[in-house]
């Protein structure tokens, strides 16, 4: 695979550098204010949703499913049978009490939040050797959009998917040469909401029809795009902006943050410039009621990261 890429698919959980911490932020949307949560340089946590009560935080870190709870900010472990080290695609299931999970076998599993045993759903699809890295729940909670991930060419080729939560009827939305990535459900389950590089080379918002076509481009930008997730009532949305010339969405590299409204990509405001990257925002983050979204930054100093709000629009 290519250098840029091989983070993104190794098996290992990722691990601080020397002097780094995780920090998980919440920012409202609606007056800018951002609030430190939590913080730790014991567990590289990654990638938050938030529960459907609005009381926690659900993260990944050293391969494990993690809550913090935001009254009183602290990781707890949920405890899981009968699955490989996760990574950090995860995303809760519509009733609030599932979860569907990532693992470094490549398969999609489902899960209570509560823990236990894990139900592996992927591996019926007959595309040899395909990697499946979630991203959405449609909205009746009946089918995943994943990246897949085809290793039988000379080089990987990452297109998107959707399949049944019982493993059945996989579909192909996307078949380019040209890597996708991030596919997640608008709220009325027409579109796909997700980013490709098939329009200029470097990764750029799209969208796609949920029985597949041709995707619609939604910003045009110099950034290198990732990410957009969409509020629970699909009037915000937000963003990773890379600098211009990043390959792949790799860690540790200062990224900006940006929100929209009304689902005006173009018209974009960066509510914050951190150092993160990979696990800042890979899955949807936002809070039930759409106003305020979680994200996580990663310092490589002893100092308190403050991220750098107020940013501006971008064009």
């Amino acid at each position: 695979m290519p250098p840029e890429r091989r983070g993104r698919f190794s098996a290992k959980p990722r691990t601080f550098a020397e002097g780094q911490r995780a920090e998980v932020w919440i920012a409202d949307a609606t007056t800018g204010r951002q609030e430190l949560l939590f913080e730790t340089d014991d567990v590289l946590v990654e990638a938050p949703n938030w529960t459907l009560d609005g009381e926690h935080l659900v993260v990944n870190g050293a391969g494990r499913l993690w809550t913090i709870p935001v009254a009183d900010p602290h990781l707890v472990a949920i405890s899981l049978e009968d699955v490989p080290d996760l990574n950090n695609d995860h995303v809760l299931a519509q009733d609030g009490e599932r979860i569907f999970v990532s693992a470094n076998d490549w398969h999609i599993y489902e899960t209570r939040l509560s823990g236990g045993g894990c139900r592996r759903v992927t591996g019926r699809s007959g595309i040899e050797g395909l990697m499946h890295f979630l991203h959405g729940v449609s909205p009746d909670g009946r089918r995943l959009a994943f990246v897949g991930l085809e290793l039988g060419g000379e080089t990987p080729r990452a297109n998107l998917f959707t399949v049944d939560v019982d493993g059945g009827d996989y579909r192909r939305l996307t078949d380019s040469d040209h890597p996708a990535d991030g596919p997640e459900y608008s709220s009325d389950g027409r579109w796909l909401y997700f980013n490709t590089e098939e329009f200029t080379g470097h990764a750029q918002l799209a969208r796609v029809d949920v029985e597949g076509g041709e995707p619609e481009r939604l910003r045009v930008s110099a950034t290198v795009d990732w990410f957009p997730h969409l509020s629970p009532d699909g009037q915000r949305g937000v963003f990773v902006a890379y600098p211009a010339g990043t390959r792949g969405h790799p860690a540790d590299v200062w990224v900006e943050i940006a929100t929209t409204i009304a689902g005006d990509w173009q018209d974009a405001t960066v509510v914050s410039r951190v150092f993160g990257g990979q696990g800042t925002l890979n899955v949807n983050s936002w809070h039930p009621a759409g106003e305020r979204f979680a994200y996580v930054a990663y310092p490589v100093d002893v100092r308190r990261h403050r991220p750098d709000p107020e940013q501006g629009s971008m064009s």
